[in-house]
């Protein structure tokens, strides 16, 4: 979650065009308490009962939900790989597809 926060500016453009919801099977409890020490911006949600993560493939891990304009759920990231680079430029490019180019021209 730190590497999303980090690059929340440039990647999910300030939330601008799309949204990031990140969901978890962790407690809310717990997620709030995470979310405000690390300072977070983009939303978490808990799913403790797994019917999320069991719909998107993503059980046992945390999944990244891109949300469009519109509510609706644009893009999954069921088992997303955050050590591994490539994940964002994928990332990047799928919040492309539904915010439309940065203008930094990514």
């Amino acid at each position: 979650m730190h590497a999303y926060r980090d690059q929340y500016a440039t990647l999910f453009r300030l939330g601008q065009g799309v949204v990031l919801l990140a969901i978890s099977t962790d407690p809310i409890d717990a997620l709030a308490s995470w979310a405000a020490d690390d300072e977070l911006p983009f939303l978490m949600g808990s799913d403790e009962g797994a019917s999320v993560a069991d719909q998107y493939g993503a059980r046992r891990r945390r999944a990244v939900f891109v949300v469009d304009p519109q509510g609706t759920i644009a893009h999954v990231a069921p088992q997303f790989r955050e050590l591994d680079p490539t994940a964002y430029e994928e990332l990047g490019a799928a919040i492309d597809r539904i915010a439309g180019p940065a203008e930094s021209g990514r």
